[in-house]
């Protein structure tokens, strides 16, 4: 139940950040909420299909999309009223992105695959939906943005909850240390700007000279 808890509350944050996202280009009603389902289910739903689980989550349970509904008319109310501050979108997207990064990341587990695939199917369930979202929307995705601390904060989150396990440390405290890696991870990015290095090869023009 407290994962379960844990899943619909991803399922919130996550449709925050893709109503705030549809808030921010004018989007109508039903933008909105095509934009909060796909941001918070789009990258279980990949996941699902790669894996062949059948049904796929949210068609065996409806309880997320009821979710989204409900967050997104919230979320559309508060900002008539509130600006939502700068980095709102940023926070609920990193709170999103290590929920569900864990989440995908346990469901590959109980399918014995290796821990590799453990690894990428965690990332693609975390960021898959963000991705989404920001194509959808016109923007350059936060996975391939120069340098954003993004998808490495779910690998090495999702590290360090399988090497937690590894030496004895329970699955449940394994994964709320995965999770809060993740989130520490993003939420210091988005802070102080960390970011990763970025390798150019010169141009042509500066490799004449």
């Amino acid at each position: 139940m407290i994962f379960y808890g844990l899943s619909l509350l991803g399922v919130a944050v996550s449709a925050v950040s893709g109503a705030l996202a549809a808030g921010r280009k004018g989007l109508d009603l039903l933008g909105v909420v095509v934009l909060a389902v796909a941001t918070a289910l789009g990258g279980g739903t990949i996941r699902d299909l790669l894996l062949n689980r059948y049904p796929i989550f949210w068609v065996a349970d409806p309880n997320p999309l009821f979710v989204i509904l409900v967050i997104s008319m919230l979320t559309l109310v508060y900002v008539r009223f509130r600006k939502p501050p700068h980095v709102s979108l940023d926070i609920a997207d990193a709170l999103g992105l290590a929920y569900f990064s864990i989440n995908g990341a346990r469901l590959a587990e109980a399918e014995e695959l290796s821990s590799l695939i453990i690894v990428v199917m965690g990332t693609i369930t975390g960021s898959a939906g963000g991705v989404i979202r920001d194509i959808l929307v016109g923007e350059a995705p936060l996975l391939l943005r120069q340098g954003d601390l993004y998808a490495t904060a779910a690998i090495a989150g999702i590290s360090v909850y399988l090497i937690c396990q590894r030496v004895g440390i329970s699955t449940e405290a394994s994964a709320l240390l995965g999770m809060a890696t993740i989130a520490v991870l993003r939420l210091a990015a988005i802070r102080w700007r960390i970011r990763l290095p970025v390798f150019q090869l010169p141009c042509e023009e500066q490799s004449a000279h």
